[in-house]
């Protein structure tokens, strides 16, 4: 018989087969929160999932349609759809404990599409972009100036992130984060190199524009990194923003910080080039040391990119025919024995 471990609870029970989590919690008295009576009409009931998956049943239609709707990872159940089985150990948290969660479970719930809302892993490219000189730029102008000039800069690079489907999630100061892959993961790493270069090329006329006003310019440092992330619906109840957490957060804006350091201005991961070496002219390539990271980490220059219209044109050109490269196949054959006989 399965016996399942509730957290933050600390209570071990044995239960019976085809039994689900909720018949258990609620057999040994265990206050687990159901509000729409265990039908799988909202999430209240939900638990993750810490060891012992194997021995929980398969999604049934009914948690399945509401997994799907609130982007669950295989690891967030429903307790009322949930069956176990078996003689193993399932150890689980109960998620909705007070009346705070249920509202937030609610919130969700309601929310418009849902996506990301509980948090879900993910493979995304994540583009961080900082101004250079910035803060010194600022001083000199008035407060008015300062905050028409970020948002004359950052219109112009929302407007670049959009059209290569990406979203920028996170503002911070005269930096911005912006993901690509969130809802369409096709070509996600290329998409954000092509945003980065298209800003990069964007600053020649924001820089025409500051010369004229404030007789300045600046640079823009970016930073893009593919790797796997938690995505998720976050702050206040009213203004949800989709944003990713994780280690490869932290690693693409350690490489945008990295422009500093190697005196770059667009960097991307080895992981990013990987996807996309075919594609884009590199410069340079730097083994830099990451803050709060072990070794060196090999990262890439990039100067520019192949337009995507010469790629669409590449892919829609008529093929080389059969007989063509069996006669040139032919060809290589005949050189390389005639060479060989030549030097034999």
């Amino acid at each position: 018989m399965p016996t399942l471990h509730y957290l933050p609870d600390d209570r071990l029970i044995v239960v019976n087969d085809a039994e689900t989590i909720l018949e258990s919690s609620l057999c040994a008295g265990i206050p687990h929160t159901h509000v729409c009576g265990g039908s799988a009409r909202c999430s209240t009931c939900r638990v993750w999932v810490l060891e012992g998956l194997e021995y929980c049943a398969p999604r049934n239609d009914a948690e399945q349609t509401l997994a799907r709707r609130l982007s669950f990872a295989p690891k967030m159940r429903l307790a009322c759809q949930t069956q176990v089985s078996g003689d193993g150990k399932i150890t689980l948290r109960r998620l909705a404990l007070d009346m705070e969660d249920l509202e937030l479970i609610h919130q969700q719930m309601t929310s418009k599409g849902g996506r990301a809302a509980i948090g879900e892993e993910k493979q995304i490219a994540i583009l961080f972009a900082d101004l250079r000189g910035f803060t010194n730029f600022s001083e000199a102008l008035p407060a008015y100036d300062v905050i028409y000039v970020l948002n004359r800069y950052f219109d112009h690079m929302g407007k670049i992130v959009e059209r290569h489907g990406g979203v920028i999630s996170n503002y911070m100061g005269d930096g911005c984060m912006a993901l690509f892959g969130v809802d369409d993961r096709d070509r996600a790493a290329e998409r954000a190199v092509r945003a980065a270069v298209d800003m990069q090329n964007a600053m020649v006329s924001i820089n025409t524009y500051l010369e004229d006003l404030y007789y300045r310019q600046l640079q823009i440092g970016i930073g893009v990194h593919f790797g796997q992330v938690v995505l998720g619906a976050v702050s206040a109840a009213n203004s949800k923003q989709i944003t990713a957490i994780g280690d490869a957060v932290n690693l693409a804006s350690r490489i945008e910080a990295a422009n500093k350091t190697v005196g770059t201005n667009l960097l991307i991961s080895e992981d990013t080039y990987a996807l996309v070496r075919n594609l884009v002219s590199i410069n340079r390539r730097c083994q830099v040391k990451i803050p709060g990271k072990s070794g060196e980490y090999l990262l890439y220059e990039v100067t520019n990119i192949t337009p995507s219209d010469e790629i669409e044109s590449a892919i829609a050109a008529p093929p080389v025919s059969r007989t063509l490269i069996s006669r040139f196949v032919e060809f290589l054959k005949a050189l390389q024995s005639y060479l060989f006989r030549l030097f034999h």
